[in-house]
């Protein structure tokens, strides 16, 4: 997956690229300044910049935008820039392209604009029968009947609940069902519901007018209304808080919502994706969570199995992702050995796909040979797993697991939840939950 580095000084500008970018198969950062985007270059690995031109210094010279353009070239980094301003003059356009910039884009954009500048200047990395969402198509039967039933199902403008374990790629699925649904020409939205503060939910998916609470200093569209018409991805909506659940039900049942600080009221009709690795039906037994908002999610379910129950699947998996990272990377075309290939197939993986991209990406930065071997295949608690796995519950499993990731993090939470597919919340809310002990790093 392409990354898409957005510098802009104004949150709905970068917000707006990100929804239209993220929908069409690309990873992107942001940065409210260039010297922001300067530090996120040196620790992040960027394909392309999307370079707003004014920012404190004044709002017509782009003067700011031009020193940018310097700034890289001085650090010889060859990154492609596309320049993006309100303020389109012939001139400032030619000045940047002397600088260096590859193309020139007006502000308010147009979506199909931005995506074929972008798609222009970078081309997937991915071979002919990977569709743009970075799903890779040469799957065995199991997969291949998944993939089928998901066009199936994208056909209809039912809601959607995708289950499964993290790192199986719920997240890749929901974009294959919206690339291949009627609304693939309108906007696909995501939203992590774990990662979003209960004091700010109505916002973040309703939108907020300016002055509606204390550091509403505009008016802000919230992720149903960039959604409508288009698809709107619900991540880890089981762990949305059951005080929150009444207000998500509202909108799910009857389309209908309000802006914080607003008297009208909107609708939406976006196309509801959710996916969760819990399981629901016991939340529900548990009074966690709420039947009916179960019932308005889950007209269609969709169940990703874990990596585990489709090992024939794993060499193909292995292959696409060494051969997107020695591409990240800018290697040489590496390939695996037979007895790496029999080491991976011995492995539990607790993490899933997710995991098997990190153990894979990591073989292939230190590879010192076109062949990735055995022994550089890191495996945690290898020996461990490659013989009997105790029987214990869900809930231990996660326990253990979580506990497994914080150690091997030395401490460091954040690091371990994004090894585990957790957002900051999310694990958190875990680590409260099962009184994991944590000493921070």
């Amino acid at each position: 997956m392409k990354t898409v580095l957005i510098v802009d000084d104004l949150i709905d500008v970068r917000l707006s690229a990100r929804i239209v970018l993220e929908s069409h198969g690309y990873r992107c950062l942001e940065a409210d300044h260039p010297s922001r985007a300067i530090e996120s270059i040196k620790h992040n690995q960027v394909d392309l910049i999307l370079l707003d031109m004014n920012f404190s210094q004044d709002t017509t010279s782009g003067q700011e935008g031009l020193n940018f353009l310097t700034e890289l070239k001085a650090l010889n980094y060859t990154v492609p820039v596309v320049v993006i301003t309100a303020w389109a003059k012939i001139d400032l356009a030619v000045q940047a392209m002397q600088y260096g910039a590859c193309d020139f884009i007006e502000k308010p954009w147009k979506n199909t604009r931005l995506i074929e500048s972008v798609q222009k200047l970078l081309p997937k990395l991915c071979s002919d029968n990977t569709p743009s969402d970075g799903i890779p198509l040469a799957f065995e039967a199991n997969n291949k009947q998944l993939l089928e039933k998901a066009k199936r199902i994208a056909k209809t403008n039912a809601n959607v609940l995708i289950t499964g374990e993290n790192g199986t790629g719920k997240s890749m699925l929901a974009a294959y069902i919206h690339q291949h649904s009627q609304r693939n020409n309108q906007t696909m939205v995501s939203v992590n519901m774990a990662a979003i503060p209960d004091n700010l939910f109505e916002s973040e998916l309703f939108g907020h007018r300016k002055g509606a609470f204390t550091d509403a200093k505009e008016h802000r569209k919230g992720r149903f209304t960039l959604a409508n018409e288009g698809s709107l991805f619900l991540d880890e909506v089981g762990c949305l808080p059951m005080a929150l659940q009444a207000k998500l039900l509202r909108v799910l049942e009857s389309g209908e919502y309000e802006e914080v600080g607003g008297a009208t009221t909107l609708t939406s009709n976006a196309r509801i994706i959710s996916a969760t690795n819990a399981d629901l039906n016991k939340l529900i037994e548990q009074g966690s969570f709420r039947r009916d908002l179960l019932f308005r999610l889950n007209t269609l379910v969709i169940e990703l199995p874990p990596l585990r129950e489709r090992l024939s699947e794993l060499p193909e998996f292995a292959a696409y992702f060494v051969k997107q990272h020695a591409q990240k990377y800018g290697l040489t075309e590496l390939t695996l050995s037979e007895k790496a290939c029999s080491k991976l197939l011995s492995y539990h993986w607790p993490g899933n796909i997710r995991e098997l991209s990190h153990v894979l990406e990591r073989a292939v930065i230190m590879a010192d040979v076109d062949t990735i071997d055995a022994q550089d295949i890191v495996l945690e608690n290898y020996a461990e797993e490659s013989g009997t796995l105790p029987l214990m519950s869900l809930e231990e499993a996660e326990q253990r697991l979580i506990t497994k990731a914080i150690n091997h993090f030395d401490g460091h939470v954040v690091k371990a939840g994004e090894f585990l597919g957790l957002s900051k919340s999310a694990i958190y809310r875990r680590i409260e939950k099962f009184n994991i002990q944590v000493k921070e790093s």
